[in-house]
């Protein structure tokens, strides 16, 4: 099998980089994603905050995902879904792998844009077990508004970006008690206007110069040790949810050590993390024109 352009990644960033690729003249391209549905975190992300800078207006996730599917539904993209890409050579191959079996597709040029994972609090020297009712916040989000799911009342939210800001008006607007958002530098790590909005109107409280230093539970946790840094000193709050949010990494696994060859290009969030999602799309469709061209 073989494509001329490869695309790893169906979320915005791949999107408009298979769109942008197919308007400047590329006509057999492949974009590959391990989700049965394109859009990547988009339709888990039901807040409004998107698009501002595309279209002039503020968007939620969904309704983002959507506009820039209507674009990439009229090309003739190949769109493949729940396909997992298991690696990448230097001869220019993949494999893929779906329900039929694997595939070896051979291609000119490559796009990644698997985005970015989020740290986990295996990151950080923290004692204690590890029991139920920890979460990342990107987790937290894609179990609550995809699939219903009520993680807990009592909620503790380690780390103060956006993300981080994002769950803990949720939390509060569905009636969970958010303890305080735990925040090791002196400020927050979020954009003012999400501070802004997300935390100031729910009077939640942010801990700066403080961490976790150990969990606490067996079955669910029951709680955890809050270290100050300024002092030293410790104290316990009880919770029955810790949801991390700690930041993101690029993802790029796929593609470590081929070095930086000639027929590999990156974009969105697994080339540099975004504040914006118009940021990674601007940015991707500059990309895949680069790629088509």
């Amino acid at each position: 099998m073989k494509t001329e352009l490869l695309i790893i990644g169906a979320g915005a960033a791949g999107i408009a980089a298979a769109t942008a690729a197919w308007d400047a003249g590329c006509r057999d391209i492949v974009l590959a994603d391990r989700r049965e549905r394109p859009g990547g975190i988009l339709p888990q992300c039901l807040h409004e905050g998107f698009g501002h800078a595309q279209y002039g207006r503020e968007l939620t996730g969904p309704e983002y995902a959507q506009q820039i599917a209507q674009k990439l539904n009229q090309t003739g993209v190949r769109l493949v879904l729940g396909t997992e890409v298991l690696a990448v050579y230097g001869n220019k191959s993949a494999v893929l792998s779906d329900r039929s079996g694997l595939t070896q597709l051979h291609f000119e040029r490559l796009i990644l844009a698997s985005g970015c994972r989020e740290k986990s609090i295996g990151s950080l020297p923290v004692v204690g077990t590890r029991p139920a009712g920890i979460f990342t916040a990107g987790q937290a989000q894609e179990m609550i508004n995809l699939h219903g799911q009520d993680l807990g009342k009592e909620i503790l939210i380690l780390g103060s970006g956006d993300l981080g800001f994002i769950m803990a008006r949720q939390f509060a607007q569905s009636g969970k008690h958010v303890i305080a958002l735990v925040e090791k530098e002196a400020h927050y790590g979020g954009m003012a206007r999400n501070y802004h909005r997300c935390v100031e109107p729910y009077k939640i409280p942010i801990l700066y110069h403080t961490t976790v230093a150990e969990i606490h539970g067996s079955g669910r946790i029951t709680g955890v040790t809050l270290r100050h840094l300024d002092g030293g000193g410790e104290e316990e709050i009880p919770c029955d949810t810790l949801i991390t949010a700690l930041g993101l990494l690029p993802e790029r696994d796929l593609v470590r050590g081929l070095g930086e060859p000639e027929w590999l290009f990156f974009a969105g969030n697994c080339h540099r993390v975004h504040d914006l999602v118009d940021s990674a799309v601007s940015e991707a469709e500059r990309i895949g024109r680069a790629a088509a061209e």
